[in-house]
Parts: C-alpha cells; structure tokens; sequence
C-alpha cells in the first residue's frame, strides 16, 4: 500500500475514535443533533436520571439517551396490561362485554381523572372488560388495571405475553395494589400501627421509598418501551381491530399534559403516563411513552422516563414538553 495511502487510513480511524471518544457513553444515535439535544436535557434533568428512546418508523432511525438501564414504570405498565387483556380478546377467551367483579377489599385509590376507584359504591360492583380498558388505560385508574391483571391471571401473564412477542427488558411482576405496599413499607406482611406517631410514619415511608428504589420488578428499559410501541403500530402485537382500540384508549389520555404539551396540534399522540409520589423533594418515577403521527403518516416512537428527580412538578412537565419539541423539530429528513 502507498505510504500516503495509509497515513490517510490512519488519520481517518483516528477522527472516527476521537468522535467516538466525545460521545458520552450513555447516547447513541444517528441523528447528532437529536441525540446531543437529549443529552442536554438529561444534563439538565439531573441529579435525576433522563432515560430516552425515540424511533423513526420509517428510516429505523434510533436515537438513545440512558436507554439501557431499568426504570420504574408505575402507570406506563397499563399499556402493556391492555395489550395482554386485548390478546385474549383475540384470542376468544374474553368478551368486552363481559363482566368483572370488584370487591371493596380490591379498591386502590389513585387515577389521573376520577373514575372507578374514586365513585365505587357499596360492597362489589360489576364493570365489563371494555369499561375496566377505558378506565385503566385513559383514566389510569389503579382498581381497573387490577382487576384487569387478576382477569389474566396475574402479572407473570404480562410479561409472557412481552416476551412471546420479542419485547425484552420490560416486566410486569406487581400490581398497583402490590406497588402501593412497597411504598407504604407494608410489603412483607407489616402493619401500620394505629398510634403510628409522625416521627415513625416518616421512617416507615423513607422505608418504603427506598426499598421502591431499588426494586427491579415493575421495571421497563426506555428501548424495551419503544419496542412495545413500534409493534403496537405495527400491527405486530394485536388484530387490528385490537391495535385500533387500544391506540384510542392512548390518544384519550389526556391527563397527565407531558410530552403532548410539546407537540404542534397537527400531530396526533397516542400516549401513557406514569408518575409516583413526591417524597422529601424526590420523585421516584415521571414517565411518558406514546406514538408521534404527522399529518402526512410519518411514525416516531418516543419513550421517555425520568427517576430520582429533585425538580418541582413545573420544571419536570417542561423538560418532558422539550423532549417532544426535539423530536417535531427533527421531521424533515426524517430523525
């Protein structure tokens, strides 16, 4: 080979390695300018931990941002519960129209807009499948979802279902009934005292907050949660008529306003969000996945999740708000 040749080749793997080099370690992508955007505003989210996945459809274009680890799904599993109810729907082993019963007992108090949880009445009340779909997905009501799971047969037939369909990486083991135990630090069995004084109830629910920390179950990667999107989509997980049907339950959850509140009204935003509680300044999960739709059908996928953030509630609505205003910014050309 030609001396000048193979300085040329020399001095050309070295400007790939120094590029490479100045890439941090947690962002990837072929679109840089997206991809350093994201990576500003995970510098920004800290000392909380911005985990983003964002996907064009249509060029396959991958753009990552802390997107390898785990992060607590807490609502966002709904989509994925919805799926795996809807599946059986397909399959004929259950009927929207059918019905479900709800005992006192089975009530879990959180949803984004009032809906089953807030107006249950009496001792059981019965609700069909397609009402529990409404509710868990675009209320993000916690009853509904676990009435849904104990229709499955528990958690475990969620992430089967993922796995059956290639999706890696995200899991469901809890119910919002079993998430609510790890925070109140009842999770083992334990029980709140009565006379419980202020002083122990801070301890017990510093406790609970830790042990949801560092728990794995419940858990999505931002990639993992791209892949569901993607192949909801797709078509790849459901009959179309199923696909169609959870999609709507996505663009009616209009509460929590995250990263909608960033996109132009043109665009359609089938989404699901998911937060937890604020404790001493810290929220555990603020999360947002949903399916970006132009005018003209051009798809990108955007899977975003923030935990241990110390921001307020404006600050953490904004920074989701500028992860979708990145990702509009970059339709031409694609990502």
């Amino acid at each position: 080979m030609h001396i000048s040749m193979l300085r040329l080749l020399r001095a050309s793997s070295a400007l790939c390695f120094a590029v490479a080099m100045s890439m941090p370690a947690w962002a990837s992508g072929t679109d840089t300018h997206l991809r350093d955007t994201l990576a500003q505003l995970a510098e920004r989210a800290k000392p909380g931990t911005l985990g983003v996945t964002v996907v064009d459809l249509e060029t396959h274009d991958r753009t990552r941002i802390n997107a390898d680890r785990g992060y607590p799904m807490m609502s966002v599993f709904k989509a994925p519960v919805a799926a795996a109810v809807l599946a059986e729907v397909d399959a004929g082993r259950v009927a929207l129209d059918q019905e479900v019963t709800i005992d006192r007992k089975d009530v879990v108090g959180g949803s984004a807009v009032p809906s089953i949880g807030a107006h249950f009445a009496g001792r059981q009340m019965r609700f069909t499948v397609d009402r529990l779909l409404v509710a868990a997905v675009s209320e993000s009501d916690n009853t509904a979802v676990d009435a849904l799971i104990r229709l499955l047969g528990g958690p475990a037939v969620v992430t089967r279902y993922l796995r059956d369909h290639g999706i890696d990486g995200m899991r469901v083991d809890l119910s919002e009934g079993d998430v609510s135990h790890i925070f109140d630090g009842t999770a083992n069995g334990q029980t709140i005292p009565e006379n419980e004084t202020e002083a122990a109830q801070a301890v017990r629910r510093q406790r609970g907050y830790q042990a949801f920390m560092a728990d794995a179950r419940n858990t999505t990667t931002p990639d993992a949660a791209a892949d569901f999107l993607e192949k909801l989509s797709r078509g790849k997980l459901l009959s179309a008529d199923s696909t169609q049907r959870l999609l709507r339950l996505m663009y009616d959850q209009t509460v929590p306003n995250r990263m909608r509140a960033g996109l132009p009204p043109d665009l359609r935003f089938a989404d699901k969000c998911g937060t937890s509680y604020t404790l001493d300044g810290q929220t555990a999960a603020f999360n947002d996945i949903g399916i970006v739709t132009w005018p003209d059908g051009h798809t990108v996928v955007v899977a975003a999740f923030l935990t241990g953030s110390r921001a307020d509630a404006n600050t953490r609505n904004a920074l989701f708000a500028d992860i979708a205003r990145a990702v509009a910014a970059r339709r031409q050309g694609g990502l």
